[in-house]
C-alpha cells in the first residue's frame, strides 16, 4: 500500500458521521481522573508478564489478538487510565445510589445525552431497557416480571432484519417479539401493547432507523439502538436520529472493563432501568456493576473524550505496516492495508490482508490461522475470503497492545515460511455401514441425557442425508463416512438464533457413537443405535363405509 494512501486515510477521526461530530468539547469543570497520567505504576509490560504466569499456572494460554472483539476472546484490553481509576475505588465503599447518579450526571456533561448509566455488558442494557419499557418503574409490575398478566406493554417490535442472537436479552423478561416485515407493516403492528422497537443499528439497511423513529415517536414508543460495536460519536448519530436510548459494549472499542456496557439516552427510561438492576431486588439482580466497573467506564469516556485519535490510527497503521513487510518477506505473499471508511461508526480500525497462492504455498488460510491460534506463540487472526487463486488472513489493529506487532510479525513468517508438500488427494474409505433408515439417538450433555431420532433417507457412497429430529426441532442433517470413520452437521435457525451441531462417531457393529460440537455452546457425547421395526403380519382392511356408533375399539 502507497504510504500517501495511508496517511490520506489517518485523517479519518473515529468520530465520524458528520463534521460537527468531530467538534469535541470537553467540559471545563476538571474531573478526577487528570492525575492518572502521572501515577507512578508497574509498567503495562510487567503487569502482561505477571498476567502471563497466573495464566499458565491454571493452563490457560493467553494470545495477542489481531482478530478482533468478539467477547468469547476476552474482547478489548482495557485502556491504563481506566484499569488505574477501578483500582483507586476498589478500597473504597459508595451508596450506589449516589455513585449512579454521579456517574450519570458526568457522562450526561461529556457526551451531551441526557443521561448515562452503566450495565453489566450491551446485552444487559437491552435487558434492562426491556424492563423498564414494560414497567415503567412501577415496582409491582418490576417484581412480577416474567409473569406479565395485568401488564399493558407487553410486546417488543424487532424489524426482521433485524433478529440477532440478543433477542435472548428481550425474551428472559417475557415480552413477545412481533416482527414486522417493512415500513408498512411496523404501521400495522404498533399499538398500544408496544413497549420498545429494538434496532440493530449495523442493520439499518433494512429499515432507517429515521422511519423507525418517525412512526414511533408520535405513539410515544420508546426506541432502543443496539450499538455495541460503535464508537462515541458527538453529538451521537443514533440519538441524533431521534433514538430514546442507545447501548454500547466496554469490551470494544471504548476499551472499558470488558463486563461493562453504556447506556445513553432519556433519563426517565435509564433510571428505571437502574430501578430494575442490582442492587436492587427484581428481575435485573443478576445485573450487577461494581464500584470498580461504574468508575472504569466513566474513566474510558472521559479518556476517550480527549485522546488523540489520529495519533492512535497511525499507531495501529503502523503496526499492521511492520506485520505485512515481515509477511511479504515470504517469496509469493503480499499484502496491503484498508483503511476504515469515513462514514462508518462501528469497528473503527485498519485492516491488514496478507493473500499468497494456495497452490504455490500449499497451504490455506484457514489453515495458517488455525495454526498460528493453536501453537505456542499464539497469535489470534481472522480468514480472509478465498477467492480463485488467492488465500490469506486478515488482522485488525485496534485490540493490540504494545510490543504485538513484533511477535505476531515473527509468528506469522515463521509459519508462512515452513515448507509444505502438495496435499495428495485421498479418497475416502469404503463406508464400513448404510446409514439409510432409522436410527434412535442419545445425547449426554452436561447434566441431563435426551433422546432424539434420525431418518436417513438417502445415500450415495461415502456421503448420506436426511432428517434429525430432537425435542425441539426436525432438520436436515448431512454426513459422510470414511470406513469407521462418520461426520455429521447440522444448523438449526431460527429468527434470531442458530445452533449448528457437528458429529464424529465411530462405527461399532450396528452402532454409532462419539462426540458432539455444538459450537459456542461446547460439547456432548452420542451414540446411536439401528431401529429396526418389527413387521406386524396382519392382513390391512380398507374400510367399506363411514364409522357408526359401537364399532370403535376401546
Amino acid at each position: 500500500m502507497k504510504r500517501r494512501d495511508i496517511l490520506k486515510g489517518l485523517t479519518l477521526l473515529p468520530f465520524a458521521g458528520s463534521t460537527s461530530a468531530m467538534e469535541v468539547r470537553v467540559p471545563q469543570n476538571s474531573n478526577g481522573f487528570t492525575f492518572l497520567s502521572d501515577v507512578s505504576r508497574t509498567s503495562d509490560t510487567e503487569l502482561a508478564d505477571r498476567g502471563r504466569k497466573i495464566l499458565k499456572s491454571i493452563g490457560v494460554e493467553p494470545f495477542v489478538n489481531c482478530k478482533g472483539t468478539n467477547t468469547i476472546m476476552g474482547g478489548s484490553v482495557a485502556r491504563t487510565e481506566v484499569r488505574l481509576a477501578m483500582e483507586a475505588v476498589a478500597t473504597l465503599n459508595v451508596q450506589m445510589d449516589e455513585l449512579v447518579e454521579g456517574v450519570g450526571k458526568r457522562l450526561s456533561e461529556l457526551t451531551g445525552a441526557e443521561w448515562g448509566l452503566v450495565t453489566a455488558g450491551a446485552a444487559a442494557g437491552i435487558k434492562l431497557c426491556t424492563i423498564a419499557c414494560m414497567t415503567g418503574g412501577n415496582p409491582e409490575k418490576l417484581v412480577r416480571i416474567p409473569n406479565l398478566n395485568g401488564f399493558e406493554k407487553t410486546e417488543v417490535i424487532i424489524p426482521a432484519g433485524m433478529r440477532t442472537v440478543y433477542d435472548q436479552s428481550v425474551r428472559t423478561t417475557g415480552a413477545t417479539i412481533i416482527t414486522v416485515e417493512n415500513e408498512d407493516d411496523l404501521r400495522k403492528k404498533i399499538g398500544p401493547k408496544t413497549a420498545m422497537i429494538y434496532v440493530e443499528a449495523e442493520k439499518e439497511n433494512f429499515m432507517s432507523l429515521e422511519t423507525i423513529v418517525k412512526i414511533a415517536k408520535p405513539l410515544k414508543v420508546p426506541v432502543f439502538v443496539d450499538a455495541a460495536a460503535h464508537i462515541l460519536t458527538f453529538p451521537n448519530v443514533h440519538l441524533a436520529k431521534g433514538a430514546d436510548i442507545v447501548a454500547f459494549s466496554g469490551g470494544k472499542g471504548l476499551k472499558a472493563p470488558g463486563s461493562s456496557g453504556l447506556l445513553l439516552g432519556r433519563k426517565d427510561i435509564l433510571m428505571s432501568a437502574w430501578q430494575a438492576a442490582a442492587p436492587h431486588h427484581g428481575p435485573g439482580r443478576d445485573n450487577k456493576v461494581g464500584r470498580e466497573e461504574h468508575i472504569g467506564m466513566l474513566a474510558a469516556v472521559e479518556r476517550w473524550i480527549e485522546m488523540d485519535h489520529q495519533k492512535e490510527m497511525q499507531t495501529w497503521v503502523s503496526w499492521l505496516e511492520n506485520i505485512g513487510k515481515e509477511a511479504s518477506a515470504v517469496k509469493g505473499v503480499t499484502y496491503r492495508i484498508r483503511m476504515p471508511d469515513p462514514k462508518l461508526v462501528h469497528h473503527v480500525t485498519p485492516y491488514l490482508f496478507i493473500t499468497w497462492d494456495p497452490a504455490k504455498l500449499n497451504v490455506t488460510g484457514q489453515e495458517i490461522s488455525e495454526e498460528l491460534g493453536n501453537t505456542y506463540p499464539r497469535v489470534g487472526v481472522a480468514i480472509y475470503r478465498d477467492e480463485p487463486g488467492v488465500t490469506g488472513i486478515s488482522l485488525v489493529g485496534y485490540m493490540m497492545v504494545p510490543g504485538d506487532d513484533k511477535l505476531a510479525a515473527s509468528r506469522i513468517r515463521e509459519v508462512l515460511s515452513k515448507k509444505r508438500e502438495a496435499k495428495p488427494v485421498i479418497p475416502l474409505k469404503s463406508p464400513a455401514i448404510n446409514m439409510t433408515g432409522h436410527w434412535d439417538m442419545d445425547i449426554e450433555f452436561y447434566n441431563s441425557s435426551e433422546k432424539h431420532l434420525l431418518f436417513i433417507d438417502t445415500q450415495d457412497g461415502n456421503y448420506f442425508s436426511g432428517i434429525y429430529k430432537s425435542r425441539f426441532s426436525d432438520r436436515v442433517i448431512n454426513g459422510t463416512i470414511d470406513g469407521d470413520l462418520i461426520h455429521m452437521q447440522s444448523t438449526w435457525v431460527v429468527p434470531g438464533d442458530r445452533i449448528q451441531t457437528t458429529f464424529r462417531g465411530t462405527v461399532s457393529g450396528e452402532n454409532v457413537s462419539g462426540d458432539v460440537d455444538m459450537n459456542e455452546f461446547l460439547s456432548a457425547k452420542f451414540s446411536i443405535k439401528r431401529n429396526r421395526s418389527a413387521i406386524v403380519k396382519q392382513k390391512i382392511v380398507f374400510p367399506k363405509g363411514r364409522p357408526q356408533g359401537g364399532n370403535f375399539l376401546i
